[in-house]
């Protein structure tokens, strides 16, 4: 099994709490004095107090899943065939029993524009890098993200499965597998848990000590839970994400430290 299907084992016996909520939220961007949009889907399942959330391809998820989900105890919905379905399930099972205010490092993202937002999350990213690497393969393209890794002088590989070109008009490649060689650090989106990703850069880690840090709306409760295991430090952001709303929100800084 893989680290993620392994922990959801260790996870069932104890996920007897029911899902109350289910929800879709669509987001389509185009930050101000940027040249290129973007949409994200995200699939959101609420356990307790606690959203859990995966992104999703559009179409991936119907509302037929998500209708079907609410009132279910979390172990069932952990065996959905869906890996989307499992993995937001997951996340708030596990957001609710550690919840992130009581175990990460809160940092709190200034109100402003989408484009003024986003850059003050990549900074608190960006910044959970260890110092001194050299190029980094970055695993879902954020351009806030390469705009920042470019101001500190670090070079960087761009990777999506949409591919493309990055605001600076650079390849995005489609194959992180392939560029993991060439790369002495990784910075991923938890996107990763619900694309099958995960696993390949976890092993990577592992094997070669390389710094792999995550910065998370998907999966935000589920990647902390590797630290020191192949993953360097976390950034969590719980739903409701920075870009659905001008106002001040949060996020959750994990590293091996405070974990």
């Amino acid at each position: 099994m893989t680290a993620l299907e392994d922990l959801i084992e260790a996870e069932l016996p104890g996920a007897d709490a029911e899902i109350s909520v289910g929800f879709l939220t669509q987001q389509g961007v185009r930050h101000a004095s940027r040249r290129r949009s973007y949409r994200n889907h995200v699939l959101s399942l609420r356990v307790g107090d606690a959203v859990g959330s995966c992104a999703v391809e559009p179409g991936e998820v119907g509302e037929e899943v998500v209708l079907d989900c609410v009132g279910r105890p979390v172990r069932d919905v952990l065996r959905h065939p869906l890996s989307a379905v499992r993995v937001a399930a997951l996340d708030a099972h596990l957001q609710d029993r550690r919840p992130h205010h009581e175990h990460g490092e809160r940092v709190r993202l200034e109100r402003g524009d989408s484009l003024r937002k986003s850059l003050h999350r990549s900074q608190h990213v960006v910044d959970l890098l260890p110092t001194g690497v050299r190029r980094v393969l970055v695993v879902g393209v954020v351009n806030s993200l390469l705009q920042r890794l470019r101001e500190r002088g670090t070079g960087y590989v761009a990777c999506d499965y949409k591919g493309g070109r990055t605001e600076w008009d650079e390849p995005v490649v489609t194959d992180a597998e392939a560029a993991l060689g060439d790369c002495d650090a990784v910075l991923a989106s938890g996107m990763v848990l619900g694309n099958g990703t995960f696993q390949t850069l976890l092993d990577h880690a592992r094997d070669t000590g390389k710094p792999l840090v995550f910065f998370a709306q998907t999966g935000s409760g589920i990647l902390p839970r590797f630290l020191g295991d192949g993953v360097t430090a976390v950034s969590a952001e719980p739903y409701p994400f920075f870009w659905l709303d001008g106002g001040e929100s949060v996020l959750y800084r994990y590293t091996e430290v405070n974990s």
